[in-house]
């Protein structure tokens, strides 16, 4: 609770002035109720006045703020003290049953010993009860007004000065983050401002996909207001509507004596009913976050956008100066404010500002998709030269976004596609996911493999809000994002002909759309590029060929397949390169080449590794040439041949 100073006297004395002056007109009006008793009216006319000045002598006591807030009457006012009477002193206890024979206050007593009572006061309707200060046990078969009362633990800290949250709420909501040395950018004060010109009025929905935003732009309008931003996750609220009733009317008394900003987070939970029930019982100031708006609200609606990349670099450079290259981690990386001062705070080169951007940003995205890390480098790629340029040239179409859309202009002109997408074709096993990971490891970023089979659902909507989640998790968290045989999800858009197509073609649709608005890298891989929908086709940037390796690249995958550390003999790798396989399939037959000859304690040699490659043909049901096998047999060492031609006799059919 604030505590200005009086002219003289500050709150917590002048509070306890008046409360001590109130209780000597209570005990007054209680004794005058005692036939033993000899109280006339001057004493209580003089105690009632002596109340009155300790009211107006200083700030405001809080009693007499707690019932301008809820609305209370002056009798309701005087019913609260008589409950709490008996908490601040047991001798009310004493007098309460000297005068009615029980040593608890009652709505009959209160009516019996204050001045100028109302029946009102025993309705549930009535402030007291209503608000839930004081709590009414009655017995069967006993009157209303002869039940105990008992006032509200909370109330008694806060009648004596001790102002905090209700033990039950402080279970539901946490404090919005609010630095005051944090400054929001452009874009987002001007949000604040529309916030804080609708909040007055009633609830706000705050719309966007960036949940640290909308806390930030939450946070600042609730302090400009003079209020503490409190964050209720929508998914906490009960389902019942005595419960939903219950609460909004608990929250609304701890929002006038507090007071308090409601931030009702339904990122996660946006369609459900009772955030309607709640939101239409809360009067006063209240946020509700949603990624996308809500009709049926019926509220003002406020878009909040995270910072621009100019702003983000703005804020970049005003943390870490002009030695770290500002424009390139505002471009990779969509962070807040927040996140960019709590960066900058503890880290100090780049590497250790870009490992924690990677941290921080990084998307749960456990159940849509699986992280990889990247081993390989562009050198350990075999590709032809033309992919080997296009691999390149995306690399440096995404390091120099900012350079382009921002200070050359073209992001001013062009409102979608400001991503970059990239089409790998190609057999199985030709390197599609090794250039994948190359380009992860060139730029340094997380790379998620798309499990498809999470993010498809039979279910109406769920596919959409899988697809959803998925990319805006990853705008932000500078990840790129790797759909494997795509052609399942990414196919051609069949013929209307029943409610399932209809379906198909909406997340077909949608997932058009979602691709050509990322603003990260997505790429998509497909054994069977003619299986993919044309109008996809065209909405990608990028379409890297990876075709089946002929027989000098074959060799040259051979040379790479061993480790320099791996004990090989001499390997005819030319030979080898007859054996028509991926790449893929080539460093199948090299490892487990490698865990045979570990298994018989020998070098990897040429007979090791046909042995391997005649298991993994026959695993993939290859046609087996004998004539490239037999050759090759021929040029190994004598005794190596008679292993090798017993292993080609009976049993395996020719290709030739």
């Amino acid at each position: 609770m604030a505590t200005p100073l009086a002219t003289e006297l500050d709150w917590e004395t002048a509070n306890n002035e008046f409360l001590a002056a109130s209780l000597d007109w209570l005990r007054l009006l209680l004794r005058k109720a005692l036939p033993s008793e000899s109280v006339t009216a001057r004493q209580i006319t003089a105690a009632a006045r002596a109340v009155d000045r300790a009211e107006l002598a200083g700030p405001v006591p809080a009693l007499v703020g707690l019932a301008q807030r809820l609305g209370l009457s002056r009798f309701e006012r005087d019913t609260l003290l008589l409950c709490a009477a008996t908490e601040f002193d047991p001798g009310i206890a004493e007098l309460c049953a000297a005068v009615q024979g029980i040593a608890y206050p009652t709505f009959g007593l209160a009516l019996r010993v204050l001045p100028d009572p109302a029946w009102e006061v025993v309705s549930p309707r009535g402030g007291l009860r209503h608000w839930r200060l004081v709590e009414l046990s009655t017995v069967p078969g006993q009157a209303l007004v002869a039940g105990a009362l008992r006032v509200d633990e909370r109330i008694v800290h806060y009648l004596k000065g001790l102002n905090y949250l209700d033990d039950r709420l402080d279970r539901l909501v946490t404090p919005l983050p609010l630095d005051p040395e944090l400054s929001l950018p452009p874009s987002q004060q001007d949000a604040v401002d529309q916030v804080v010109a609708g909040v007055r009025r009633g609830p706000v929905q705050l719309a966007g996909a960036d949940r640290a935003s909308k806390e930030l732009v939450a946070a600042e309008a609730a302090a400009r207001v003079g209020l503490l931003g409190y964050r209720l996750p929508a998914a906490l609220l009960p389902a019942g509507l005595v419960e939903v009733d219950a609460l909004a009317r608990l929250w609304e008394r701890e929002a006038a004596l507090l007071p308090l900003a409601l931030y009702l987070d339904a990122d996660e939970d946006d369609g459900d009913s009772s955030i309607a029930r709640f939101l239409d019982r809360v009067h006063g100031p209240a946020l509700f976050a949603a990624r996308e708006s809500r009709p049926d609200l019926g509220t003002r609606v406020v878009d909040i956008e995270p910072p621009t990349p100019a702003e983000r670099a703005t804020a970049w450079q005003a943390r870490l100066g002009p030695e770290l290259p500002a424009d390139l981690l505002s471009a990779q990386f969509g962070l807040d404010v927040g996140g960019i001062r709590d960066i900058a705070r503890d880290a100090t080169d780049l590497d250790q500002v870009w490992r924690a951007c990677r941290l921080r940003a990084r998307p749960r995205l456990e159940t849509l998709a699986q992280r990889l890390t990247p081993k390989v480098r562009l050198d350990d790629l075999v590709l032809p030269e033309p992919g080997r340029a296009l691999l390149r040239e995306i690399v440096d179409q995404v390091a120099q976004r900012t350079t382009v859309y921002e200070r050359w202009g073209f992001g001013h002109r062009i409102s979608r596609g400001l991503g970059v997408s990239a089409l790998f074709a190609g057999p199985s096993g030709t390197g599609k996911t090794m250039a994948a990971e190359v380009l992860a490891n060139e730029l340094n970023l997380d790379l998620y493999r798309i499990d498809l089979s999470s993010v498809v659902s039979k279910y109406i909507g769920e596919t959409e809000k899988n697809l959803r989640t998925l990319f805006d998790a990853a705008d932000t968290g500078g990840a790129i994002l790797f759909f494997d045989e795509c052609d399942a999800l990414f196919g051609k858009r069949s013929e209307v002909k029943d409610a399932h197509d209809r379906y198909a073609n909406i997340q077909v649709n949608y997932l058009l759309q979602r691709v050509e608005a990322f603003r990260g890298l997505a790429i998509l891989a497909t054994n069977m590029r003619n299986a993919l929908d044309k109008a996809f086709l065209r909405r990608l940037r990028f379409i890297v060929e990876f075709p089946f390796p002929d027989a000098t690249q074959r060799a040259e995958i051979w040379r790479r397949a061993f480790p320099s550390t791996a004990p090989v003999a001499e390997l005819d790798f030319d030979r080898l390169a007859r054996l028509a396989v991926s790449g893929g399939v080539a460093r199948n037959i090299a490892l487990n080449a490698a865990f045979r000859a570990a298994s018989a304690g020998t070098e990897i040699t040429m007979a090791v590794v046909l042995a391997a490659a005649r298991v993994e043909f026959d695993k993939l049901e290859l046609p087996v040439r004998e004539r490239d096998f037999l050759e090759i047999g021929h040029s190994l060492e004598v005794g190596h041949s008679l292993e090798i031609g017993h292993s080609l006799e009976t049993g395996h059919s020719s290709a030739d």
